[in-house]
This record gives C-alpha cells, sequence and structure tokens, in this order.
C-alpha cells in the first residue's frame, strides 16, 4: 500500500512536472515565420495624412476603411470612405490601391487596380469619390491613368496616358488632352524616363501652379537613347521580348526640357534650362509667385548644382543659386527646397562644410545663415512652420547608428531635441505643426507610435507592439550587438553581430558576413529587426554587418573617399573585417563566408576574389559585375565617365577578378531585372567558365530586381539557407 502510495505520489508530481517543463520549451524561427506568417511585423500606422485644419487625420482603420481620427485623443471620428461598399456592384472598386484629398477635402481621388511599371511608377483606374453625396465617378472612361493629381483649387485632375498629359474637369468630367506628341520609347510628357525615376525618384512630371492656373511639366526626348531588351517567358510557347530605353553609364541620355501649360489660354510655353542637352533636370518647383518656376539643374558629371527661376509666361530664366562639388553632389530630393512663404527665403541642404546641414538663403541668392552644424548630418526636412519660423528636420544623434527628430528656428540659436528615446526616430508634422505622429525604434525594441505636440511632450501612444513583444518572448531570440574595431589603416568602423541564443564563448562558430557597402548607405543602425540574419543564427551561425568607408552618417569626406573607384575601400575593409573576426576566440576563422543583394552582390563576388584566402563562400544575388552596364546617372555620379575613368570602372570589376576565385560562388539573378539586368550574370558567368572556375547559379524566371512573388521569397531565403548549410 505504501508502495503504491508512493508511486502514486510520484506519477502526480510528474504529471505537474510535464507542462512546467512543455512550458518552458521556447519556439525557433522558421523561414516560414519570416516570408509567409510574418510573425515577426510590427504594426504601425498606415496611410496616414494630416488633414487642413491640423486637429485630424486620416489613416486605415483595422478594416482597412479609410477613417478619420483625432489628433489629441485618438479617436475614429468617422468612417471616410469604405472600400467594402464599393465592391459590391459590377463596375465598383474591385482592388483599392490608395487615396488622395481634393485640397478642400470635399473629395478624394480613389487609385484601383495599381498596375506597376518600374519602382516607383504605376498605373491605376481612378475615381473621384464626392464626400457628401458618397458617390463614385470614374475620372476618366479612355483608360488607366498614371500620376493623377488634384490642382490647388480642386477643379481638376490632371494625369498621364500613353505619355501624354490629360486634365479633367471635375464639374463637368470633360477630359481635355494637352499635349499629343507622347510615343513609347520616344517621348515622354508628364512623367519620368526610367533613369530619372529610378535615380532621382522623379515620380511625377507635372507640377501645378500655385493660383491653378498653368501646369508644369517634363518632356523627355529618349528618342536616341538606346534599348535595352528582356526575354519575358510567362510560360508562352514563343517569349516576347521587352524593350525599354536605358541609358548606361557613358551614353546617351534623354534630353529633357520644362514646359508650361496656360489653362485660360490654352497655350504651351518651354522654360529656358541653358543651351546644354546633356544634363538633368533633377526637381521643379512653384515659388510662392504663381508665375515663377524654379528648376534644379545638374551638370552631366553632377558636380554643380544651379536652382533656376523662370518667368513660366515667357519663359526667361535666371540662375539663383549655385553650388559646386569636386565629388558630387547630393541628388536632390523632394525636400531638397522649399520657398518660405512670405516670398523672402528659400531653405536647402548641403554638404559645403563637409557635413550635411540646412542653409538659409535670401531670394536675392545671398546666404543669410547656416542653420544646423556639427557632426550630426541632416536626413531629412519634414517641414518649415512659416508662423513661428521653426524648421523640423531628423538628424543623426551623437552617433551614425541613431537618429533624433529636431527643430530649430530660422532666426539662429541652437537645435531643439524632440525626440527622446535612443534608436531610430523619424515623425510625421500635422499640418500647421501643431502635432506630429512619432515613429521610435531601437535594436531590442519594436515600432513604437506617439502622439506628440511640437514641443515634443508626450501626449499618448497609438501602437505599441505589445504583442509582438509577447510572441518575442516565446521564442528562442538570438542576441544582436553592435562593435567597433579598427583596421590595419587605423580606421574604425562600425558592425554589429547577431549571436545564437545558447552563444558560449568556448565555441568556435562559423560566420556569414551580410553588408551592402553602397555611397551613402548604413546597414549597421539602432534599429529593431528579425529576419534571416536571426533565423541563420538560430542554425549556429554568428552573423556580422559591417558598414566600410563610403557608406553614411560619418561626414562628407568617409563618405566620397570612394569616387572614382568604387569597390576598392570598400572591398578592403569587408576583408578587414574578416580578418579582424579570425582573432576572436569564438570564431572559425576557416568558416567565414559573406553575401549581399545588388551593390552587396557585386561587393561579395568581389570579396571572395580578392579575399580569397580569407572567405571560403559568397553569395551574391542581382549583383553588378561592371560599371559599365550600369545606368548613367547612379554610377556617373559615383565615377565620372568611363570614357574619362576606364581604369577606375575596370579595376574593380569583378569579372576582372574571377581568376582568383578559391571559395564556393552561388550567384542568383531575376531575368526580368530592369535595373541590375541579368546581363550582369551572364557576363560574369562567361568569365567564370573560360577561367575554369566552377559555381553555383540560380535564376528566377521573369523575375524582376526584388525576386519576389508567390513563393518566391521563400523559395529564394530556402535555397539560400542549404548554400550556407552545406558550404559554411
Amino acid at each position: 500500500m505504501r508502495n503504491i502510495r508512493k508511486c502514486l505520489w510520484l506519477f502526480v508530481i510528474a504529471l505537474m512536472f510535464i507542462p512546467q517543463f512543455s512550458s518552458a520549451q521556447k519556439a525557433k524561427i522558421t523561414l516560414e515565420d519570416l516570408f509567409k506568417k510574418g510573425t515577426f511585423r510590427s504594426r504601425s500606422v498606415y496611410g496616414l495624412t494630416s488633414m487642413n485644419d491640423g486637429e485630424h487625420y486620416s489613416a486605415y482603420n483595422t478594416k482597412n476603411q479609410v477613417a478619420k481620427f483625432k489628433y489629441a485623443s485618438g479617436d475614429e471620428v468617422s468612417v471616410l470612405f469604405d472600400p467594402s461598399e464599393f465592391m459590391k456592384t459590377n463596375e465598383g472598386i474591385k482592388e483599392f490601391g490608395g487615396y488622395q484629398f481634393s485640397p478642400n477635402e470635399d473629395k478624394m481621388l480613389i487609385e484601383t487596380k495599381n498596375d506597376y511599371i518600374y519602382r516607383h511608377s504605376y498605373t491605376s483606374v481612378n475615381y473621384i469619390y464626392d464626400l457628401k453625396s458618397k458617390t463614385l465617378t470614374p475620372l476618366s472612361k479612355n483608360g488607366a491613368q498614371m500620376n493623377a493629381t488634384f490642382s490647388p483649387d480642386g477643379n481638376w485632375v490632371s494625369f498621364v496616358r500613353d505619355n501624354n498629359i490629360y486634365i479633367v474637369n471635375l464639374t463637368n468630367f470633360e477630359e481635355t488632352q494637352i499635349t499629343t506628341d507622347g510615343l513609347y520609347n520616344n517621348i515622354i510628357n508628364g512623367a519620368a524616363d526610367w533613369v530619372y525615376e529610378e535615380e532621382f525618384a522623379l515620380t511625377t512630371g507635372m507640377q501645378w501652379s500655385p493660383d491653378s492656373k498653368k501646369m508644369a511639366f517634363y518632356r523627355f526626348d529618349e528618342s536616341k537613347v538606346k534599348m535595352f531588351n528582356m526575354t519575358m517567358f510567362e510560360n508562352k510557347l514563343y517569349p516576347e521580348n521587352y524593350t525599354f530605353k536605358y541609358p548606361k553609364a557613358g551614353e546617351t541620355n534623354s534630353v529633357v526640357s520644362i514646359h508650361t501649360y496656360d489653362l485660360g489660354a490654352k497655350t504651351t510655353t518651354k522654360m529656358d534650362v541653358g543651351p546644354e542637352t546633356d544634363q538633368y533636370i533633377a526637381r521643379i518647383f512653384w515659388t510662392t509667385n504663381p508665375n515663377q518656376l524654379s528648376m534644379l539643374r545638374l551638370n552631366r558629371l553632377q558636380n554643380k548644382i544651379d536652382i533656376m527661376l523662370a518667368d513660366a509666361t515667357t519663359g526667361n530664366s535666371s540662375i539663383l543659386y549655385t553650388e559646386t562639388n569636386k565629388y558630387y553632389v547630393e541628388e536632390p530630393n523632394d525636400n531638397y527646397l522649399t520657398f518660405t512663404p512670405d516670398g523672402k527665403s528659400f531653405i536647402i541642404t548641403s554638404e559645403m562644410d563637409g557635413n550635411k546641414h540646412i542653409y538659409l538663403y535670401g531670394m536675392d541668392g545671398k546666404l543669410i545663415r547656416q542653420l544646423t552644424k556639427g557632426t550630426n548630418e541632416v536626413t531629412n526636412i519634414y517641414g518649415y512652420d512659416a508662423a513661428k519660423k521653426v524648421v523640423y528636420y531628423s538628424a543623426y544623434d551623437n552617433s551614425p547608428l541613431r537618429k533624433a527628430v529636431y527643430s530649430i528656428s530660422t532666426n539662429g540659436g541652437n537645435p531643439t531635441k524632440l525626440s527622446e528615446k535612443e534608436g531610430s526616430n523619424s515623425a510625421n508634422f500635422s499640418t500647421g505643426f501643431k502635432y506630429y505622429i512619432h515613429f521610435h525604434n531601437s535594436m531590442n525594441t519594436p515600432t513604437l507610435v506617439t502622439l506628440h505636440n511640437n514641443k515634443g511632450k508626450l501626449i499618448r501612444t497609438l501602437e505599441d507592439n505589445a504583442k509582438l513583444k509577447e510572441r518575442i518572448a516565446e521564442y528562442d531570440m538570438p542576441t544582436k550587438e553592435n562593435f567597433t574595431f579598427k583596421t590595419s589603416e587605423n580606421v574604425e568602423l562600425y558592425g554589429y553581430m547577431v549571436k545564437p541564443f545558447d552563444f558560449s564563448s568556448d565555441k568556435k562558430y562559423p560566420v556569414l558576413m551580410y553588408q551592402y557597402s553602397g555611397p551613402g548607405s548604413q546597414s549597421v543602425q539602432d534599429n529593431f529587426r528579425i529576419g534571416w540574419d536571426e533565423y541563420l543564427a538560430t542554425l549556429g551561425y554568428i552573423v556580422v554587418c559591417v558598414d566600410g568607408r563610403g557608406t553614411g552618417g560619418r561626414g562628407e569626406a568617409f563618405k566620397k573617399m570612394t569616387y572614382g573607384q568604387m569597390g576598392l575601400y570598400e572591398s578592403t575593409d569587408q576583408i578587414e573585417a574578416a580578418k579582424y573576426l579570425q582573432t576572436l576566440s569564438y570564431i572559425d576563422g576557416t568558416r567565414i563566408g559573406i553575401w549581399g543583394w545588388s551593390y552587396g552582390g557585386y561587393m561579395s563576388s568581389l570579396c571572395l576574389f580578392k579575399g580569397a584566402d580569407v572567405f571560403k563562400m559568397a553569395i551574391a544575388v542581382a549583383p553588378v559585375t561592371n560599371w559599365r552596364y550600369y545606368d548613367s546617372i547612379y554610377t556617373e555620379r559615383f565615377m565620372g565617365l568611363p570614357q574619362d575613368n576606364g581604369l577606375g570602372y575596370d579595376s574593380n570589376s569583378p569579372i576582372n577578378h574571377v581568376d582568383k576565385l578559391k571559395g564556393k560562388l552561388l550567384l542568383v539573378h531575376g531575368t526580368a531585372d530592369d535595373n541590375v539586368h541579368v546581363q550582369n550574370a551572364i557576363e560574369l558567368i562567361e568569365k567564370l567558365v573560360q577561367s575554369g572556375k566552377q559555381f553555383d547559379l540560380m535564376l528566377y524566371p521573369d523575375k524582376n530586381h526584388g525576386i519576389r512573388g508567390g513563393n518566391t521569397t521563400m523559395h529564394l531565403y530556402t535555397k539560400l539557407t542549404n548554400y550556407v548549410k552545406e558550404n559554411l
């Protein structure tokens, strides 16, 4: 009896122990978590647009409706647009792609059936939604549209179709064609050619004047730009040949002209951009004067920028501001130039003192004052509050790893730091700058979305990702830490290291290095991410990333030292990083690999060849293999013309170093990559074959530079994982 009771007691104890033991078992990261389930995807606030009163904003709610929210309380005031209501009819919305308000917010432009062309460009079937009558009217019944935009008075919408510009009168939906010479692969009106879209991020080629009486637009003559051909297989018996204009380094670019269309006179006027045609007009902006258009002109080498002012009626122009640089001028974006509403000054960013900062100039072109200084380079301007004479912006936070939100008065003085938490910080300001929605994350903190007033005071939390934190706690999560080291040239470099959750300094671990390394890029930052790095760490690998010379956040000299010789310092620093890792007691120095995508693929293949005694293997996804194959704007910005710098172009091209290969190489490319053409892979393959070097290859049919769609991403990372496991 005693023994039976003892056995029963032991059995009860065992039953009590089993669930405790089971609850202690944590899950491990899987590829499905990363690329199918989105297990570690942070929640945020999407589709956010500040409304005119500055007290409300619109955003997508949990039902994917466009809703109106109150800044101060976060309460959902009303549903502005419910796509599901219009999916019930045959002629209603089938796919909701986005929205924009008319200037007075009585209408919405609803995008449907978005069909992407390249990275930014796409066509849509657009509707005008009347918020009062709740009616939906097709913008045009004559085909899909591009770049649809309201005029400032809300009475017109402009768009591009088949390379021509149209405007629609919203009182009667009468459609008027204002250009007629548009022709595929020849003339583009109101949109960008491939290289302007990709390298200047020019998303539209039309700008309405402030008084809605004129429209300024780009005209691209790409008739002399050479064609690039891609075979599109698409499961067809006879695959089709897709051709588009792609100017490679040193080759002929589009001739760009700027025009204005007068809605009243129905006349078009060409702006004077100077006699040179081999140049760039990176942006156009209307000044506060509705008859004055500014144009940002860059020379072909991109080491000189002019801000030009043109009379929109006559086309006559003059130069307001000029800046030159011995290397290159940073490419202007939508936030590069701000004209103050009083018409007396303008605000720009420049690297003229060796770091990127904000400057205030008068409309006479003379400097009033430099607003920001020091090593905390400016990364983005959010806007200018004319009432308070304050500029809101983001900049580094005493480290290239961290960014903060700041404000500074145009009257001078020191900047005010608005964000409090260290890590990656950004903001979205309300109309009138009374509030801003703040986005924060750090290495160990997923996205935190909060509302603040313009002094930085916290009002409330919109999203803290508490559920994601709970989910993460259920996993055996690898540890990620930042580090620095000095190269043999005494250059301090920043890196991060992801270690297995059960890491022991008494063990020896193989290492896979990841990098991108492109000019001004940054891969090592204090931000949150759970991805393939962490998955590999669960398999027993240490993943390391180092930002070498040429990357951003450390001033102009550090970034631009790679000018004219891309690949030289970058590959040297990655090889040095691998050699540093070999000195660490817990690293297996005979098992170090490297991988990257695009510029990173260029670097990983180059490092495998040049560092043949250091790297055991490399994976190169969509790599550039010779800068002569890449586009004009990007390549020439950092390398000059190949006609002037042949040695710089060739000396660090992977195709010229294949004879040094000793380790294992996996080359991956999408056959429909319009950005880094599969030609790069083909040329490298031929060089490897003729050198008698064995390698591995994976081509993804009809996939572009992102190599995604359907099961593609899952297949790709399964392939990459297996290659690492088999060869490292």
